[in-house]
């Protein structure tokens, strides 16, 4: 399995990059995460964005979580842009919740401006997260509609908490050099497939067997 190691140094360094911040446990990873980190690049000038695959969400089930390695290697298989960096970082710095991870990266990477990607729909549960109040003030976000929570979440409880942070759409290419707690809602096409849908549909399966498939064939040639 490939790491980080490859691209973003364990110990840190102080190039000043933008670098997006795409969490989660990609179970599997699809179109709609890659569709949403290429339209961070684009919108919000970034270098780089961080796929970070997590060891164990502490909010969901175990049951149905394929290994990691697993995840990893769909995560891999989609992010044909060198400009997307699947990464087990998480799993290196031993960071179970975003607070921590956002502490430990900037400690490590003190001149970088990250922004944390996310759906609408993840974005109206942010009051389920370990210290939601205290990840607010650590990094900037940038929300991607996802189809039946944008009303939601755009008129919810965070978005209430933070309706005097939010950068006009005129204005979010600015979004990563600005002083937490900010954020921008990136309006554009909305992808409805989820991790989720693909599960039920018993494509998963045929995804894993596909990378486990295309691992052995580069371990014979």
């Amino acid at each position: 399995m490939a790491s980080h190691h490859d691209t973003i140094p364990i110990r840190g360094d102080r190039r000043a990059l933008r670098i997006g911040l795409l969490g989660g446990s990609f179970n599997p990873a699809h179109e709609g995460h890659i569709q949403i980190a290429l339209r961070a690049l684009h919108l919000l000038d970034l270098d780089q964005v961080w796929l970070m695959v997590s060891p164990g969400n502490p909010l969901k089930p175990r049951k149905g979580m394929a290994p990691f390695a697993e995840r990893f290697a769909t995560v891999e298989r989609l992010a044909t842009d060198r400009r997307l960096i699947p990464t087990d970082i998480e799993a290196w710095l031993g960071t179970r919740y975003a607070s921590d991870t956002v502490r430990a990266l900037r400690r490590r990477f003190p001149r970088a401006h990250f922004v944390w990607l996310m759906g609408t729909d993840v974005f109206a549960e942010l009051p389920r997260w370990h210290h939601w109040k205290a990840f607010l003030r650590q990094v900037p976000l940038a929300v991607m509609p996802r189809p039946g929570s944008n009303a939601a979440a755009l008129h919810g409880r965070v978005a209430a908490r933070l309706s005097h942070c939010r950068l006009s759409v005129g204005r979010i290419r600015q979004l990563p050099v600005k002083t937490p707690p900010v954020w921008a809602f990136l309006p554009g096409p909305q992808n409805g497939i989820s991790a989720t849908a693909l599960r039920r549909a018993g494509q998963t399966e045929s995804l894993f067997r596909t990378d486990r498939a295309a691992t052995r064939q580069e371990t014979r040639s």
